[in-house]
């Protein structure tokens, strides 16, 4: 597999061409144009040649060796590195996560991906669409791959949402079990990811913004602000459906507590019930001489319709009170 996706300058917010890497060190030298390359899980080698063509700091490389990052953005100088978790819906409806890493400097931006995450080939032909937005340089780029990588998450929070709804019409509709419980931790456990994954970006975004970085020209800084907003609001919908999930977990237990107590109800009235023959049986096991009734007729009869009428009142007082 390539670990170069693509490799090209830009000059007046146009593309000039592709740039090799070993050639890339002269094309820096250019005031008036900036590189974009992108990368796909390369390997130490390859982040190595990289390193020392763009001039990176160290420690930056070694964050962008090792992955599994969390979303963060540093200073070094006159570049910055930023982290962002990407996300993405298989055509099974299943989450999957990536990472993207960000090497913005004065005339250059590298792009890193890791793992499972949809190219930006779709982003780069959009912005080379609108040369009077590169002319903006590099500080555009990072915008419009982070505004890709946010807009990502809208239709995976609106699946989780059609899953609570989902939950919530088994909840209360069908009978309380194991299946709903466990859809309802694991529903919980992705929201919980995606909130890992969005909330430190309100933090990138107010930072991208307001603090004065030579990477990022003054008139692309409002542009980050667009992205600040799609964070609050994902972050704001993520927040809503945890609470309405905790709602439904509630309740969830509170109907399997209910379905407990009215089988324990049941179990109890019908002990009662079968309580009064075994009472009456015992007395007559026990074998004693003077018992009146073993001398009469209809002793027998009698005591069968006295069980059976204190049974039948049992039963009518404890079906009354919906015991049963």
């Amino acid at each position: 597999m390539n670990e170069i996706v693509n490799c090209a300058a830009y000059a007046d917010g146009k593309r000039v061409g592709e740039v090799n890497l070993n050639d890339i060190h002269g094309v820096l030298e250019s005031k008036d144009q900036f590189v974009w390359i992108g990368l796909h899980d390369p390997s130490e080698e390859m982040l190595d040649r990289v390193q020392e063509e763009f001039n990176l700091h160290e420690l930056a490389v070694e964050d962008a060796h090792h992955a599994h990052q969390r979303p963060k953005l540093e200073k070094y100088g006159d570049s910055i590195f930023a982290v962002m978790r990407t996300a993405h819906l298989t055509p099974e409806k299943h989450t999957e996560f990536g990472e993207t890493h960000f090497f913005v400097g004065t005339n250059f931006i590298v792009i890193v991906r890791h793992g499972s995450s949809i190219p930006y080939t779709e982003v780069r032909k959009r912005c080379e669409e609108m040369p009077e937005q590169m002319q903006k340089g590099q500080g555009f780029v990072l915008y419009a791959v982070m505004d890709f990588i946010v807009d990502m998450y809208f239709p995976i929070v609106h699946e989780l949402e059609l899953e609570l709804e989902t939950i919530e019409s088994k909840i209360f509709k069908e009978q309380p079990n194991r299946e709903t419980t466990i859809q309802i931790y694991e529903l919980r456990r992705d929201l919980l990811d995606i909130k890992r994954a969005v909330s430190p970006l309100i933090d990138i975004c107010n930072q991208l913004m307001r603090f004065e970085l030579k990477c990022i020209s003054e008139e692309t800084r409002p542009y980050f602000r667009d992205v600040y907003d799609h964070v609050v609001r994902i972050n704001e919908m993520v927040d809503n459906t945890r609470e309405l999930l905790n709602s439904a977990m509630e309740a969830n237990f509170s109907l399997i507590n209910i379905d407990q107590s009215n089988v324990s109800r049941k179990f109890t009235a019908w002990a009662a019930i079968i309580a009064v023959p075994t009472m009456i049986a015992g007395f007559y096991g026990m074998n004693f001489q003077n018992m009146p009734e073993l001398q009469w007729r209809y002793g027998y009869y009698f005591v069968i319709l006295f069980t059976f009428s204190i049974c039948s009142t049992l039963y009518y007082f404890f079906r009354k009170a919906d015991w049963l």
